[in-house]
């Protein structure tokens, strides 16, 4: 007769000089082949070309160093060369640059023509990017479409971009907080050249908000710091944005792989 079987088998020890098996997801790309976007790309360069036109008008017929200097030119910068190598991933099937890349440059335009619609609307020549134009009708009508060109015509054709050409669900909070370094940064590169200008110089503040010699330090950092919140307001709502909206960029290529039905 043989002994009978024990209920409870012990686990056998580890066999030495084996390592254990570590679980290795399939990458998306190895399962869904990459595939062309041509359309998008050729938008995306597109919008790219046209901010970059409108700021060279502004460098052209105005004052470079003055136009360099406002955030709308520097945000416009590097939105057109985010969304011309995005453009370039589109045409070529590669992965998509990092969304903290492309989720602060939609943020800075769009602050942009926020502020430029909702504060200064009624600003003073000297605080207006058209404002500062040479003499003659022409340079003034072309520095007033770059003017519209930055500030609405840009703006949204980045945010259709986010919307309808952009994945979604690629925008993490944690970024919001990040992305608030470069306007902090600005807001010290406002001080520093508006200490380094002699009073009196046309332009010595860009900003009616942020102009030292009408409001003070201390009016001045108060609304620096208003502004801070509603910019990090501002980013938090894309982020949920990004994360509520549907994907409207879906892979439908064949992938290899058919699930079949579980037997039995």
């Amino acid at each position: 007769m043989t002994a009978p079987i024990p209920r409870d088998i012990p686990d056998l020890p580890a066999i030495p000089g084996i390592p254990a098996l570590l679980p290795s997801p399939v990458p998306a790309t190895a399962v869904v082949p990459p595939v062309r976007r041509p359309l998008i790309a050729v938008f995306r360069l597109l919008t790219a070309l046209t901010a970059l036109a409108a700021v060279t008008i502004f460098l052209v017929l105005g004052s470079p160093v003055r136009a360099l200097s406002h955030f709308t030119v520097q945000s416009s910068i590097l939105l057109a060369l985010v969304l011309a190598a995005s453009a370039r991933r589109a045409w070529t099937a590669r992965r998509p640059l990092r969304s903290s890349l492309t989720g602060a440059a939609l943020l800075y335009v769009v602050v942009a023509a926020l502020v430029h619609h909702l504060l200064l609307p009624h600003a003073a020549p000297t605080y207006t990017m058209a404002g500062t134009t040479t003499a003659g009708t022409t340079p003034a009508l072309l520095q007033t479409i770059a003017d519209h060109a930055l500030h609405t015509a840009v703006p949204i054709a980045a945010v259709l971009d986010w919307l309808l050409l952009t994945p979604s669900g690629r925008l993490h909070l944690r970024q919001a907080s990040g992305w608030l370094l470069y306007p902090m940064a600005y807001l010290a590169f406002t001080f520093f050249r508006g200490e380094y200008l002699l009073p009196g110089t046309p332009g010595r503040y860009l900003y009616p908000f942020l102009d030292v010699d009408h409001h003070g330090y201390k009016s001045v950092l108060g609304n620096a710091l208003l502004l801070g919140l509603a910019i990090y307001a501002l980013a938090v709502l894309l982020v949920a944005l990004d994360h509520a909206r549907p994907n409207p960029v879906r892979h439908h290529g064949k992938t290899g792989f058919r699930l079949q039905p579980p037997v039995g």
